[in-house]
């Protein structure tokens, strides 16, 4: 029975519920005086306690998605196999489930459901017309990690119209520990993007959902370890190749984002920072602003001299400080009351300088929990996908900037939005006019 599966949680209940009924049935026996009675009523009260702990956490754990399998709770992690290469047709054929033109040693390649079912309000129909899903496996050439994504492909991707057209990327990174069933059940982003293209809010994207808990359980925070997991190598690197090796996604760093939540959030705008020739453009719902080792992430920047070095690489507030400040676009999301990172948030906001320009999403109430960032992820989103370049096409050069009958144009920048929770913010040299962001 795998570790999430409703077998395990309705098995490891019924246990919970016949030790409490064999506790209830056995403690007038347990109740005479004596040593072994003792030692029995203890016993029978440990057992029944950890099969009902044993019982809520498999519960937690197969509604969040903490912990994908047996395998990860034990902390044995699969690695890539020796020798993976780009797949043949590095123009990208398209859908990975058994239409495309996948094939042997792909970088993406096709996995199991991996909750994928489970997920409520996924596009039903023809792909041409509601879009699609996909549950694959990212395999790092650099790296060899291998790690679970889902993968939303809007209807404009299966259109004739389109099918010379590269899409703009969002890869949207979980917190820790995170999982891609939380991106996809809780946060809802495929469904938000899919309704908010719907309304002609968004241009066409894919968007990319993929956890940076690339070796649980340990948290790495993005980061490259020395002697250990290299995250940002597979974040900046491994995944955006893969991506560009199968789909038909933009190739200029202009039509790439990146977006998170919590330590998803201060990802994203590591990777914005640390790798502006990457992504261009991030959204970071209730970040973090420094790198620090705690228990859940171990030595992260290793020892000897360079140490040092590696901790101010990672602490935004000192990139912004003490080095040239990348020409990328970034969101800010933090509530005023009832999450701790305001004041970060805001000292952040302010040490901004051109040419990087910020905006933010700053709600007087709100929690560091799914609802808040539900709340913010259509303003984020539609800001964000507006500063992404779309379309591009993939014929060759001299018909460049011809777009495809049906396609169309390039929208220019998104001005600044405001939603009913809190507004977006633009910070910079030249502050965006006002629109309203209807819901």
């Amino acid at each position: 029975m795998g570790l999430t599966s409703r077998t395990t949680v309705y098995a490891l209940a019924a246990l919970a519920a016949l030790c409490v009924a064999l506790l209830v049935w056995l403690w007038p026996r347990f109740a005479r005086p004596g040593l072994w009675q003792v030692l029995g009523r203890l016993g029978a009260v440990a057992v029944t306690q950890v099969t009902i702990v044993a019982a809520f956490a498999c519960a937690v754990n197969s509604s969040y998605q903490f912990f994908g399998s047996w395998n990860e709770l034990l902390g044995n992690v699969d690695t890539a196999p020796v020798g993976v290469t780009q797949a043949a047709g590095g123009n990208g054929g398209g859908s990975v489930n058994g239409i495309s033109s996948v094939h042997g040693a792909s970088l993406v390649q096709a996995a199991g459901d991996q909750q994928l079912s489970r997920v409520s309000g996924l596009p039903s129909g023809p792909a041409a017309t509601v879009g699609r899903v996909e549950s694959v496996k990212i395999i790092g050439r650099r790296t060899g990690v291998v790690d679970p994504a889902f993968v939303y492909l809007p209807p404009q991707y299966f259109q004739k119209a389109y099918q010379r057209m590269r899409f703009p990327v969002i890869v949207a990174l979980s917190g820790y520990p995170g999982s891609i069933y939380n991106l996809a059940q809780h946060l809802r982003v495929s469904q938000t993007a899919g309704e908010l293209q719907r309304k002609g809010r968004m241009q066409p994207t894919i968007m990319v959902m993929i956890r940076p808990t690339i070796a649980p359980p340990r948290d790495t925070e993005c980061v490259d370890v020395p002697g250990g997991p290299q995250t940002e190598t597979f974040l900046a690197k491994d995944l955006p190749y893969a991506i560009k090796s199968v789909y038909r996604a933009g190739h200029d760093a202009s039509s790439w984002g990146v977006m998170g939540y919590s330590s998803g959030g201060s990802c994203a705008l590591q990777l914005t920072m640390r790798d502006p020739g990457v992504y261009t453009t991030a959204a970071a719902l209730s970040p973090d602003y420094r790198v620090k080792d705690d228990p859940t992430t171990g030595n992260l920047f290793g020892s000897g001299p360079g140490r040092q070095a590696r901790i101010d690489g990672h602490d935004l507030m000192w990139r912004l400080k003490h080095l040239p400040v990348p020409q990328v676009s970034v969101l800010v999301a933090n509530s005023k009351h009832g999450e701790k990172g305001y004041a970060q948030t805001e000292a952040f906001i302010k040490a901004v300088r051109a040419p990087m320009r910020v905006v933010s999403i700053l709600p007087e109430n709100g929690s560091h929990n799914f609802p808040t960032w539900v709340r913010e992820m259509p303003a984020a989103l539609t800001w964000m996908n507006g500063q992404l370049t779309f379309p591009q096409d993939v014929v060759p050069r001299h018909h460049a900037g011809k777009p495809a009958p049906g396609a169309p144009a390039a929208p220019g920048p998104s001005p600044t939005a405001r939603h009913g929770h809190g507004s977006v913010r633009a910070e910079g040299p030249e502050p965006s006019p006002t629109a309203t962001v209807r819901r």
